[in-house]
Formats: structure tokens, sequence, C-alpha cells
């Protein structure tokens, strides 16, 4: 029997993303759209605490089985940042104001001096109250380009070069970004841990 679990989002980037990686699974995504749950006030200083507290915020407004990321890109130069603010990096002004930001912030630094990653932090919880969420996270390194390359993926994707691919995330195939990205790395890991339980 499928079972039903809440994606504790409404980007529909991520929700394509999930029902891609678990298409194979007995699993089906919603997303919390889906119910008008409320989003999580994200008061944690770190991805975990994030991805915990809307995981748990999702699962509470459905009663289902809940899933939850908190994702950001780390840039060595600019000592991490933007980190857990990368989606509002900018204040409200969505993707193109957060690349035009992150491509002022390193306006004349060395391509050796642009290193960056994504981190994914994915939460699983049974049930709003679970005291055990299963915890993976995912790792992507690259690095900053100095202007935007492709037109799939969303966010900082067509600033983030992937060297073994000569590329930018933004000019991958939707099934290569999946295997390679931090999304996907964490995804992997929660589905092994999930197998076991």
């Amino acid at each position: 029997m499928t079972q039903r679990v809440v994606l504790a989002s409404s980007n529909k980037g991520k929700v394509r993303e999930f029902s891609g990686l678990l298409s194979d699974r007995d699993m089906t995504v919603v997303p919390q759209s889906d119910f008008a749950v409320p989003d999580a006030d994200e008061t944690g200083f770190t991805f975990v605490e994030n991805a915990i507290l809307k995981a748990r915020n999702a699962a509470a407004h459905t009663d289902l089985p809940a899933i939850a990321d908190d994702s950001g890109l780390e840039v060595d130069f600019l000592n991490g940042a933007p980190g857990i603010y990368s989606a509002r990096y900018a204040g409200e002004g969505g993707s193109a104001a957060n690349n035009a930001k992150l491509l002022q912030a390193l306006s004349g630094v060395e391509e050796q001096q642009r290193g960056a990653r994504f981190q994914c932090l994915l939460v699983y919880l049974r049930h709003a109250d679970d005291p055990t969420p299963i915890i993976c996270q995912g790792t992507w390194e690259g690095r900053i380009l100095t202007s935007l390359r492709g037109q799939e993926g969303f966010g900082y994707d067509p600033l983030f070069f992937v060297q073994e691919e000569g590329c930018s995330a933004a000019e991958l195939p939707a099934e290569r970004k999946n295997e390679l990205s931090h999304r996907g790395r964490a995804l992997r890991c929660l589905l092994a841990a999930l197998s076991k339980i």
C-alpha cells in the first residue's frame, strides 16, 4: 500500500524534486499546501533545527508522517553565508534578487576563493510528537560562477558550478541533478534509514 507523506514545503521546485526521487518507492509526496498548512516559523539557528520545526508543524496539521528539509548555500569567502538565510538572502525578492546579491558580494573575488557547497538537512517524523526523528545530511561541493548559466533547476543553481560535470547545476538534466545534489544525497540516506525500521 502506498504511504502518503506530507512534504513540509510549498516550493514547487522541491515538490518536483522529492516526487521524482521517491517515484519508485511506495510513498506519495503531498505538499503541505494541499492541506493549507501555514508555514512554520523558522526560528532555529541551524539547518537541522529549522527542518525539525517544519516537519513537526506539517505533521501536526495533517496527521501524516512528514518530511522536511532545510537547505542552503554556504560560500567559503562569505564565512558560510548565506547559510540558513539562503532563501531570503536579499529579503523578499526571490531567486533573482538572491543571485544578484551573491554576485555583488563576490565581485572581484578570484575563482579559487569562490568555493561553495549546498547543504541539505532532511528530517523524517513518523508523527508530530516523534521523539526520535530520522536526520540525514547531504552535501554537494562546487564553486560560484561570475554569471548565471542554464535554465533548469531553481534558486542558486545557475551560479553553482559542478566541477565533475563541467557545467552549472542549472545546466544539468533533472535526473542527473537528482543523482548529484545535496537533496538527492540526503534523501538516499533517508531511504536507507527508513528501510531499517
